[in-house]
């Protein structure tokens, strides 16, 4: 699994990109600062597709189900890796997640 830094691509299950933001800056990979826990939760979801007259299109994260590492931290927080996965507040209610589909780094993995 590789860390997730600020320019990572995080998005909805229907391609909506997740607004990153890092809460700390001086760990970096490659000169992009680390995502650590909670910095995945509660971000804007720009231009999900998911619209109809029913259907709420994903706005925001909500919490990460797995995707923190049990060893590494930064400050006491948990380095956020790619296998990453929580929900949206988009429709179907509790069905949508946010995931990694790109880490866009290829330099540091950790085991979890």
């Amino acid at each position: 699994m590789r860390w997730i830094h600020l320019n990572s691509l995080v998005a909805c299950d229907h391609d909506g990109r997740v607004t990153n933001r890092a809460s700390q800056h001086w760990l970096t990979v490659a000169g992009v600062p680390v995502l650590v826990d909670a910095d995945p939760e509660g971000r804007d979801i720009v231009a999900c597709p998911n619209y109809g007259p029913t259907v709420k299109p994903c706005a925001k994260t909500l919490a990460v189900r797995v995707g923190y590492s049990d060893w590494l931290r930064v400050d006491g927080h948990r380095i956020v890796l790619s296998h990453l996965d929580g929900f949206t507040d988009g429709t179907p209610p509790g069905l949508v997640h946010h995931t990694v589909h790109d880490p866009r780094q290829r330099l540091v993995e950790a085991d979890r």
